[in-house]
């Protein structure tokens, strides 16, 4: 028997609905002694997937007009019987509509309890209860998309077919070696390293993902360098969409790392204007200057803006030697005024080159391009499988060393009960990734890191 848990499943933020959810063998129970139809009819006697309006109170009085949702075990989200109770969406109409759930016998719910016990109860694998909570953190388009393909099974379908073949093969081992006698095909090396090989081309193909997917899932700090006055701050305001950092005809106007998350490029750029980097006197500058030298070390991409209109300076060219080696992309601002910039000297050292009006919006679109390509997201297929957090990749990474191992262990002429050793401990780092045989540590750490009430 489950308990029967609530939570607040909205944002505690007032809102025209708010819903306060009931999971368990009791939720129908617990619901019905705070929640009267207008028609008379007992949650419990409503169909399955219905809803009702009604009047949720508490002992002493009503709190609010809500709607009442059934869902019954096993057809709801997490495999149990639901309600949902969709009040206004006042915080403290929510909390009272809670308080009330509690007192009739729920208990709060923890951090993704709704999401685990959906795991648990067979609804979904773990890689896509994680990626619940991607969907709900994602901040652009191709985030929200991948995390959605998640959720719906890419990951744990490419995984199936590995761990289908690696249960194959073993079961096909095990056979050759327990039952000597019998008419059991025996297994060639080349056959074994095959298929062995295949699984390990998969297993690294979701690790050359990994990157990619996680650029997508957590955004690419992107600093904002040039010397004074080249366009920086208007650059922050083209790709931000409005005025974040201020634009003066002055040199020197940004002192400090100005910060804003955007969507751009298909992904979450974490942008810094940073104060033009030059040598100056002027103290309050200077701790600007060693700011943006500090964000210049710990960026991901690094766009290194030059004011076309006029001809490279010493401060450019100690830029362009910095950001030597790095993901950068030279960004010729300006490009609306007759050129003077020093073309050849930039493109001999810094690839790929973009030339734009910030001011003007003019070139934007070829630097998002710029931006897809040099992060590698051109070509990334949002509902392919892709591994979203650092325990998946760990999980995979043991896989793959395992694999390598047995494949040695082949090639060097060991029995097969050696190889079989491995392939079950690539099984068992298989199985902790999607959940099967995953320990109640790493069940519960992951969905720590959930919201309550989801």
């Amino acid at each position: 028997m489950s308990e029967t848990i609530a939570a607040i499943s909205t944002a505690l933020y007032p809102a025209g609905i708010g819903v306060v959810r009931l999971s368990g063998d009791d939720a129908f129970l617990i619901a019905d002694k705070i929640w009267r139809s207008n028609s008379g009819k007992k949650l419990m006697d409503m169909p399955a997937n219905t809803a009702a309006v009604g009047i949720v109170h508490d002992e002493e009085t009503d709190i609010d007009e809500c709607v009442a949702l059934v869902f019954k075990e096993p057809h709801s989200f997490t495999g149990e019987n639901v309600v949902e109770l969709s009040c206004h969406g006042g915080v403290y109409i929510l909390r009272r509509v809670l308080e009330a759930a509690i007192k009739s016998g729920a208990r709060p719910a923890g951090p993704g309890e709704f999401t685990k016990r959906a795991f648990l109860n067979g609804k979904m694998d773990l890689t896509e209860a994680e990626a619940v909570m991607d969907l709900i953190s994602a901040q652009g388009e191709t985030a929200a998309r991948a995390a959605l393909s998640q959720h719906k099974g890419a990951l744990f379908k490419e995984i199936e077919k590995v761990k289908k073949n690696l249960i194959e093969l073993s079961a096909d081992i095990t056979a050759w070696v327990d039952f000597p006698d019998e008419d059991v095909p025996s297994l060639e090396p080349k056959t074994l390293i095959n298929t062995l090989s295949d699984v390990k081309n998969e297993l690294e193909k979701l690790r050359d993902n990994y990157s990619r997917g996680r650029i997508i899932k957590e955004g690419v700090e992107t600093v904002i360098i040039g010397r004074p006055n080249v366009g920086k701050s208007t650059l922050m305001n083209a790709i931000s969409g409005y005025e974040k950092s201020i634009v003066t005809e002055i040199p020197g106007t940004t002192r400090d790392v100005v910060e804003d998350s955007v969507a751009f490029a298909g992904v979450v750029l974490k942008l810094w204007d940073t104060a033009g980097i030059r040598e100056t006197d002027d103290p309050v500058e200077s701790i600007g200057v060693k700011r943006a030298k500090e964000k210049l070390d710990d960026a991901q991409l690094i766009l290194a803006v030059f004011d076309g209109s006029k001809e490279l300076t010493d401060d450019d060219k100690k830029i362009i030697e910095q950001t030597s080696g790095r993901h950068v992309i030279a960004v010729v601002n300006k490009c609306d005024l007759p050129l003077k910039i020093d073309k050849s000297y930039i493109e001999n050292r810094i690839k790929p080159i973009v030339y734009i009006s910030a001011g003007k919006q003019e070139g934007i679109e070829n630097l998002e391009e710029k931006i897809k390509e040099i992060i590698g997201t051109s070509s990334f297929d949002p509902s392919a499988a892709y591994l979203a957090n650092l325990r998946q990749l760990e999980c995979v990474k043991r896989a793959d060393e395992a694999i390598n191992m047995a494949i040695d262990t082949v090639e060097k002429g060991f029995t097969l009960d050696a190889v079989t050793v491995f392939i079950d401990d690539a099984l068992n780092a298989i199985f902790e990734l999607t959940g099967e045989r995953a320990s109640d540590s790493v069940i519960d750490r992951v969905f720590s890191k959930f919201c309550i009430g989801k």
